[in-house]
């Protein structure tokens, strides 16, 4: 199984999971992928910098997985504003314009990330990492 980041021809961005790459481009073609935001069927992946090796492959060159999060995390934390578990609530009112536009980052449970994006809140999920102390 393999998860892509997908996009519409509107730019909403979600992700899927697939059996293989040529699972992903047999669904294309017979035109069956969708948005999940507006039914739009122009899906196009979203670049990926990250890979994963499989067992008994030799490890390409480039960055570790570990480092990329760890500077999009080290980002997100310069950048961003942590609302902790309000994030939905938050993300709401910048939605509505009942607050302030910012970046904001938080947590959130299922059931109010279905909300979100029934609302057409865009918002993308990053793993947590156990951090290094330097």
């Amino acid at each position: 199984m393999i998860a892509f980041d997908l996009f519409c021809g509107n730019g909403h961005k979600f992700e899927c999971w697939f059996k293989d790459n040529a699972s992903f481009e047999e669904q294309k073609e017979a035109g069956i992928l969708t948005c999940p935001i507006c039914d739009d069927h122009h899906i196009e992946k979203a670049f990926s910098p990250f890979g994963i090796k499989r067992r008994g492959e030799k490890a390409k060159e480039g960055m570790d997985p570990y480092q990329a999060l760890q500077l999009i995390h080290d980002y997100l934390d310069k950048h961003f504003e942590d609302v902790g578990a309000d994030f939905y609530k938050e993300a709401i009112k910048i939605h509505y314009g009942e607050a302030e536009k910012k970046n904001i980052k938080g947590t959130a449970t299922t059931e109010e990330e279905i909300i979100l994006k029934e609302e057409g809140v865009q918002f993308f999920k990053i793993p947590i990492i156990k951090r290094q102390l330097n």
